[in-house]
């Protein structure tokens, strides 16, 4: 490497979590330490053309320079050449191309589902966070649940099917849902983040609907138990060895904490530390890494918990391997109250990922076993 370390940062992307992206990627900008690393911008549009411009040696003036909607952005065939030189037989050579590690800033669909991180881990480069399996079960609500329960970590019910067996049956899925969660449930797209295409139904009529719209975002469909209970999350931190920030409290704006809450009017507060008792707080964090290391999680996560508030049941609800990243985000924000600044994080999470990326130098992977 060079004196400074090259991080390419991929943002943007093909889900409906574009936008959102884009101002992660504009915050962590701003936060680098740019004696230290020199950020390669990589903007996937949302029709899946990638662009890229210049070396950044300071943050844009504005989210939409991040776009490079003028002509001087380099498009898709130069963009991949050096995120992919490894897929030729060996990294760049050229100072001016080169990546050392991959920071990917790509929420939802087809950025922490496993699928860019199949190609990184084809073209042998670093890069930060989960591998493919970890996010594709991280995306995947009713894989992770099913991991979850093998792990032995108390959930809510839930309910599942795809878009065929309910077109098949829905009156069996109704059934089902009214027997063994009742009303009010919550009905989610299996493969989403950002509370997209979440409804909460408050009878039949509010189910049905709420399924049908749940399938415009997937073809699988879970549908949860309410459980009155306050929303309680944790960061995680870590490859092998991870651990737990203190758990910070989610006060919804809205019924529950859906798109609008989370981005859009601003309303909803946060408390970290979350007030809990001292024995809550230590169950919450030594779950959250169970969670973490159930799903081969690495890099950073944030697991995110129901705390029943009749009797303080912890119930998991959900592991995020690619949380909301901006200085006021949950994750980094709660690992700042924990001991750890945001650039100290950044540095910590590069750091993890070249360290992962060596460990995985190690493996044989041509079958040989001559010895």
């Amino acid at each position: 490497m060079g004196s400074k370390v090259r991080v390419g940062l991929v943002y943007g992307g093909k889900s409906g979590e574009h936008e959102v992206s884009l101002q992660t990627a504009y915050a962590v900008m701003g936060e680098f330490d740019y004696n230290k690393y020199e950020i390669k911008p990589f903007y996937i549009t949302k029709q899946g053309e990638w662009k890229t411009g210049d070396a950044l040696h300071a943050r844009p003036s504005s989210v939409e320079e991040l776009r490079f909607a003028g002509s001087e952005a380099k498009q898709t065939g130069f963009a991949l050449a050096p995120l992919f030189a490894g897929l030729n037989g060996g990294a760049s050579a050229d100072s001016e191309t080169r990546i050392d590690v991959v920071f990917p800033l790509l929420h939802g669909t087809f950025g922490e589902d496993g699928t860019i991180q199949g190609l990184f881990e084809m073209a042998n480069i670093p890069y930060v966070g989960a591998g493919v399996l970890a996010s594709a079960v991280g995306m995947d609500k009713i894989l992770m649940k099913k991991v979850f329960a093998q792990e032995g970590l108390p959930q809510c019910v839930f309910r599942f099917f795809n878009r065929t067996q309910w077109e098949r049956d829905a009156s069996f899925f109704i059934m089902e849902c009214e027997v063994s969660l009742g009303y009010p449930c919550f009905i989610k797209p299996a493969n989403l983040g950002s509370s997209v295409g979440v409804s909460k139904a408050k009878n039949r009529e509010e189910l049905v609907a709420a399924v049908n719209y749940a399938f415009r975002f997937d073809r699988k469909v879970i549908v949860e138990e309410f459980v009155d209970a306050r929303e309680i999350e944790v960061s995680v931190l870590g490859n092998d060895d991870a651990k737990a920030s203190l758990p910070g409290e989610i006060a919804p704006s809205n019924e529950f904490y859906d798109y609008k809450a989370k981005y859009i009017d601003g309303k909803s507060t946060m408390q970290i530390p979350a007030i809990l008792s001292p024995e809550i707080t230590e169950s919450i964090r030594e779950m959250a890494v169970r969670a973490f290391q159930a799903i081969d999680g690495s890099g950073l996560s944030r697991v995110d918990f129901f705390l029943r508030k009749n009797d303080n049941q912890i119930f998991i609800n959900e592991v995020n391997t690619l949380p909301g990243f901006t200085p006021f985000s949950m994750y980094p924000l709660m690992w700042k109250e924990t001991g750890i600044p945001y650039k100290e994080l950044l540095d910590t999470l590069i750091s993890l990922a070249l360290a992962r990326h060596a460990e995985k130098q190690r493996i044989d992977f041509t079958g040989d076993a001559a010895q």
